[in-house]
């Protein structure tokens, strides 16, 4: 199987690089391809020979989504669109990475029946692109990710979470850290692996919730992250009102891995998946 990858050299590309072992990978740059260029995307994908297309290029800053709203919906909406086109033209499966950005609150784990919210740019960007590619193909399969932490880190993000965290830590032995807005934290190397045994296994075309099992606060992991790492920092808890941003964000977007775990097998926990990243 010859699986095509955009944005292989991100912080979740760079993961399926490495544990795609049992099948052929074609890793595309932003410089290989560049997908607000709607010519060029159609010329170069209908030309590259593939079975599988996995897409995890997005426009992810979510404050300059905020500001830039045409180049998100571009990103991450039309581009996405045309590449299920193009796949369904191929007769290739399309693996799409979406979102918990979709949703805004909740009170137990999101299924993927859960019923979308998105409060900013990025979160309806992404939504209205699985919506386009699930509208124009049937073999489409949607990956919402969450709270990612990778060795690559995050391209335009300067880093990942667990970095910035333990980087603060040492330079000011305190930290602030939103406490009420509860998440599912996840490694890109554990999607990674949910990817090739979702490939591996055959599992039907749909969405699913591709996250480390359980969920915390963005506080509660910050302790965990200074704690493992043994850096001599005090955590204090903050409410989302006391950091300002222009970007509204989910006061809960823990998501229920339970359909993919059913199918592939189990999934570690973020406190596993931190340790071993750690």
């Amino acid at each position: 199987m010859k699986i095509l990858l955009l944005g292989a050299n991100g912080q979740l590309g760079s993961d399926i690089v490495r544990a795609s072992h049992s099948f052929e990978i074609i890793p595309w740059l932003r410089c290989d391809l560049d997908i607000t260029d709607n010519d060029a995307l159609k010329t170069k994908l209908m030309q590259q020979p593939f079975d599988v297309l996995i897409n995890c290029t997005s426009y992810h800053n979510t404050d300059q989504a905020e500001t830039n709203a045409g180049l998100a919906f571009s990103i991450n909406a039309h581009a996405v669109k045309e590449m299920a086109l193009l796949c369904k033209e191929k007769k290739a499966r399309f693996m799409h990475i979406s979102t918990d950005y979709v949703f805004s609150h909740g009170k137990t784990p999101l299924t993927e029946t859960s019923s979308p919210s998105p409060l900013n740019v990025y979160g309806a960007s992404k939504l209205m692109g699985e919506t386009l590619a699930q509208a124009v193909y049937d073999d489409v399969m949607i990956f919402r990710v969450a709270s990612l932490f990778g060795i690559a880190g995050a391209s335009g993000k300067g880093g990942n979470f667990v970095e910035t965290m333990i980087r603060l830590g040492r330079e000011k032995g305190k930290l602030r850290v939103i406490a009420d807005q509860i998440m599912s934290p996840t490694a890109t190397a554990d999607i990674a692996e949910m990817l090739i045994k979702a490939l591996e296994a055959n599992i039907p075309s749909g969405i699913y919730h591709a996250v480390n099992t359980g969920y915390t606060s963005w506080y509660e992991f910050a302790k965990q992250i200074i704690a493992g790492a043994q850096v001599n920092a005090v955590v204090e808890p903050i409410s989302a009102a006391e950091y300002p941003s222009i970007t509204m964000r989910p006061s809960y977007s823990a998501l229920d891995n339970s359909k993919l775990a059913r199918l592939i097998g189990p999934i570690p926990t973020w406190q596993a998946a931190l340790d071993k990243y750690l």
